[in-house]
């Protein structure tokens, strides 16, 4: 039979609360103990029953468990000089969080503004300076727009000027002359001679 999944939330039922409880304390201190044999680990657990009855645990036999309470607060305490430091390292860092997030919305703002958006509360200054700014990146533009004409003007002669030597390689090869006509026609041409008059006026 499969299981249910178990909600995690205080047992209502009584009797189901503490067989409840004593299960899985069982199972706690039975895990417990395997940790530290399997990984000899130092192993301390306090239980304390819902109507405060101690049941404890110690994997040390040198040493009771108080021994171990005692190395966990002395660690504690050593760990707790450290923290400082990271809590300062960890303000500093949101602190420095802060600051970007603040630049970051001011960027937003002024990208607004130069698109024409909250505008209102913006005095003259302001908006003498956005105008000097969209200038400037005006002429940028344009003679940016200019340079990438420019080249490909450029690139336009350059291409027909391959073409033309190509177009003349060719002529040659077929003998083309400039005027579409080839050197056997030239020769073969046959040059004849127009007269007005009837038939037996023409002179031979």
């Amino acid at each position: 039979m499969v299981r249910g999944k178990t909600q995690m939330k205080r047992i209502e039922n009584d009797t189901s609360r503490q067989v409840t409880f004593s299960k899985r304390r069982n199972g706690l201190l039975k895990k417990a103990f395997e940790l530290s044999v399997l990984c000899d680990a130092e192993v301390a657990l306090i239980i304390f029953s819902p109507r405060g009855k101690l049941y404890e645990f110690s994997s040390s036999r040198c040493y009771s468990i108080n021994k171990t309470v005692e190395r966990y607060q002395k660690k504690v305490k050593d760990l707790g000089l450290c923290s400082r430091g990271i809590q300062d390292n960890t303000q500093n860092g949101k602190d420095g969080t802060i600051s970007i997030q603040k630049k970051l919305e001011h960027l937003d703002i002024s990208k607004r503004k130069l698109l024409g958006d909250c505008l209102d509360a913006c005095s003259i200054e302001e908006l003498n300076q956005m105008e000097n700014q969209l200038e400037r990146s005006l002429t940028k533009i344009r003679a940016r727009k200019n340079q990438l004409f420019k080249e490909e003007i450029e690139q336009l002669r350059e291409e027909e000027k391959c073409l033309l030597e190509e177009n003349n390689k060719l002529r040659e090869q077929c003998g083309i002359d400039e005027r579409g006509s080839t050197r056997k026609e030239d020769e073969n041409e046959v040059v004849t001679e127009l007269s007005i008059g009837p038939p037996e006026g023409r002179i031979t």
